[in-house]
């Protein structure tokens, strides 16, 4: 797709990434729409000047032709964890009124941020609801990017925000087995790059790539890895193999502000290694200028954005 003159609506534009992506599309000279539910929250954002801002809700498929009307490019970062009760169903309700809405306006590319999982693995409910969106926009027969990502770290980031209030209040903790899990965490910039590239990457057909940072480790190593960069004591740890997701969900919700409904399916997910089956993104994106950030390098400049947030409203990531 050539860059010249795109028009892209990006979805989830009060959320984490939206809210991060509108300004780069828009520095990139794209023409950028901003979806929202409530345009009244981006009343407050340095670039809402810049934007054409449309009411609309994923789950309302009328409100959404009139967005989606002389669209090139639709960012896909919204997601039900912690507003609906069944986020599952939720999800997929959306994904089929985004694929009707696209159809209908002639959206020529679907750009969708989902989750890292390993191939053929048990997945949670949040893992298992996260992919089935991902195909059913793979299968509409529109031209289909989908970019899969782990933890993402970044003030904010909901998977970050868990670690790092984890870390901070606790020099002692009892953790399920999966701290001994493998994870490859992304920097924000860096899953910014990928989903900026996607709108005009040349891709040979519509399907998933990985995307990750440079290093690999373990759940257990990065809470400690966060532990160095922030100046504090090495964290005692103990495995605890009999504390299911539920327990663990708990226990987070003790000790940080995380809403039960968006606790519980990150923690699940943590089940399973989160590591890139592959690494032929690069033949499509190639990665950004000055190689991808290293994890501790991304945990410093996360820290760089202020003191460890107590609204939990932080956890309302790539909402609408």
């Amino acid at each position: 797709m050539s860059a010249d003159r795109i028009r892209a609506l990006v979805t989830g534009a009060t959320g984490y990434i939206g809210g991060r992506l509108a300004p780069r599309l828009l520095d990139r000279g794209y023409d950028v729409r901003a979806l929202a539910r409530n345009p009244d929250k981006l009343a407050g954002v340095p670039w809402r000047d810049r934007v054409d801002v449309a009411r609309g809700d994923l789950a309302d498929a009328a409100s959404l032709r009139t967005a989606f009307d002389g669209v090139d490019v639709v960012y896909y970062l919204v997601h039900s964890m912690g507003t609906s009760s069944d986020f599952v169903a939720a999800e997929a309700a959306a994904a089929r009124n985004v694929v009707a809405a696209a159809t209908d306006s002639g959206v020529r590319r679907l750009v969708y941020l989902g989750g890292l999982h390993p191939s053929g693995a048990q997945l949670s409910e949040h893992l298992r609801s996260r992919t089935a969106v991902g195909e059913m926009l793979i299968e509409s027969g529109i031209e289909t990017v989908v970019l899969q990502a782990g933890i993402v770290v970044g003030a904010g980031s909901a998977s970050f925000e868990m670690l790092r209030h984890l870390t901070q209040r606790l020099p002692a903790m009892t953790t399920p087995k999966w701290v001994h899990n493998k994870i490859q965490p992304i920097a924000i910039d860096d899953v910014l790059h990928y989903l900026a590239e996607a709108a005009t990457a040349d891709v040979p057909k519509s399907r998933t790539w990985d995307i990750g940072g440079p290093d690999v480790l373990e759940y257990g190593d990065a809470i400690q890895g966060y532990a160095a960069v922030a100046g504090l004591r090495r964290r005692f740890i103990v495995v605890l193999p009999f504390l299911t997701p539920a327990i663990a969900s708990l226990w987070v919700g003790l000790v940080t502000p995380m809403p039960s409904g968006l606790a519980r399916p990150l923690v699940e997910s943590l089940e399973c290694d989160a590591v890139m089956g592959d690494h032929d993104v690069d033949s499509v994106i190639a990665p950004p200028p000055g190689g991808l950030t290293g994890y501790r390098d991304a945990v410093a400049k996360a820290l760089q954005h202020g003191p460890l947030p107590t609204d939990p409203r932080w956890a309302h990531v790539g909402r609408g």
